[in-house]
């Protein structure tokens, strides 16, 4: 479970609202990302969106604009000052961001279909957005009855066959497949990956595996059994439905320092996993 993670009765923890982006899912959409994953992962390119400010107050007094306040011995965050310049982030040492806002499902719908002339649809992502189920749920329906399409962007630990109700208002599920062998899943990430490929099976079963996604890291697992096993797996669920394998190619940018040094993979490495993953069946794949 997320480190210091608390839900606020109907509400829940909002990193940030994009109202566009054309690289999360299908068209230009809206994504939400929520705070707060189970995971920690070494390469993670968003580590303050992984728990939840414990109110140690270190970042208050750096904050340049004076956004940034103790209440009641609570950080307190001002939207309307903030200039986003991130020094309260890179002082946090808990991987966490005071700039979050607690906010029901018809808040974020209403923020949301603020952009629905211009968008496609909405993808809720994190963090792990799947921490809370219920929430997703009540949103994704308030999205549908706008007209909007719904994606989750997921990590895999949360068993969907256990939320059916989810997967009803849920269009697919971007699934992270972070390192295919269980102790490299444990070593990338600190879980294994027993969810993970349970949830795979289960959403492709049901047409709602719109996408896999794996980040090349060969320093830390072995990235081609990873596509190669990934790519078999899927194989008897392609004739039904098109499911892209999408490769992206690690980068240092907002990792942590101690996983910085991770070096970037060549471009001939990228097309190898592309072709493998292309000679176990897969047919929809980008590198990125």
């Amino acid at each position: 479970m997320t480190r210091n993670l608390r839900e606020d009765k109907d509400r829940v923890p909002v990193n940030r609202i994009l109202p566009f982006s054309s690289v999360d899912g299908p068209g230009n959409r809206t994504v939400v990302f929520l705070q707060g994953c189970g995971f920690d992962c070494k390469y993670c390119h968003n580590p303050e969106t992984r728990n939840l400010c414990i109110s140690c107050g270190d970042c208050v007094g750096k904050c340049p604009a004076h956004a940034l306040h103790m209440v009641e011995g609570k950080v307190t965050f001002d939207p309307l000052v903030c200039c986003k310049c991130d020094t309260c982030i890179k002082t946090c040492t808990y991987g966490a961001s005071p700039r979050i806002r607690w906010m029901n499902a018809q808040e974020v719908c209403s923020e949301v279909i603020k952009q629905k002339p211009f968008v496609r649809g909405v993808t809720i992502s994190g963090g792990e957005c799947t921490t809370y189920p219920d929430f997703l749920t009540h949103l994704l329906m308030l999205c549908r009855e706008e007209g909007l399409g719904t994606l989750l962007d997921s990590n895999g630990s949360l068993l969907f066959e256990n939320y059916p109700e989810l997967l009803t208002v849920t269009d697919g599920v971007m699934l992270d497949i972070k390192a295919w062998d269980a102790r490299e899943h444990q070593n990338v990430t600190g879980i294994d990956n027993g969810s993970v490929l349970k949830n795979m099976i289960y959403l492709a079963e049901r047409n709602k595996l719109y996408e896999v996604r794996t980040v090349v890291v060969p320093e830390l697992f072995n990235c081609e059994q990873t596509v190669r096993e990934t790519a078999r797996m899927l194989r008897p669920f392609l004739s039904r439905s098109q499911i892209r394998y999408k490769l992206i190619c690690y980068r240092p940018m907002g990792v942590r320092e101690a996983y910085s040094h991770y070096n970037i993979p060549s471009g001939e490495l990228m097309q190898h996993l592309a072709d493998a993953a292309h000679e176990e069946g897969m047919q929809d794949i980008i590198i990125i």
